[in-house]
């Protein structure tokens, strides 16, 4: 269960492609190869309102948090974050150079004893794997 849920500030709209973040977002997760691929999410949230630093409107921000179940030791945790951190970095290069950009990032491990899901994706990926 990666999920990652993205914030950003409304000011980033028409500057930063979304739906490609969130795919360079997914496909980094999956390079970590530590998440199942049945169990990635990835969603961004536009933040109409915000207030940032000195209240300067042309500053802009992006939050992501992602979310994961019990089981990785820290060291396997801190390298995934890193690669996926570094990824989405490079990728918004472009507004750091343009802009005076927050990016931020913090894993969260969901404890099992209160996290309940249900999802049939992993047996749809492993029939569609298995019938080609």
């Amino acid at each position: 269960m990666p999920h990652f849920t993205i914030e950003y500030s409304a000011n980033l709209d028409g500057r930063v492609d979304m739906a490609a973040l969130c795919e360079v977002v997914r496909k980094a997760a999956v390079e970590t190869g530590i998440f199942p691929l049945g169990g990635i999410r990835v969603r961004a949230i536009k933040c109409e309102h915000y207030a940032i630093a000195d209240g300067a409107r042309d500053l802009a921000f992006l939050d992501m948090v992602l979310r994961i179940g019990e089981g990785r030791d820290l060291a396997t945790r801190k390298k995934a974050g890193e690669h996926v951190f570094q990824t989405l970095s490079r990728h918004l290069d472009p507004i750091f150079a343009a802009s005076k950009f927050a990016l931020s990032f913090d894993m969260q491990i969901n404890d099992k004893e209160t996290s309940w899901k249900r999802n049939n994706i992993h047996d749809a990926l492993k029939a569609e794997a298995a019938h080609g």
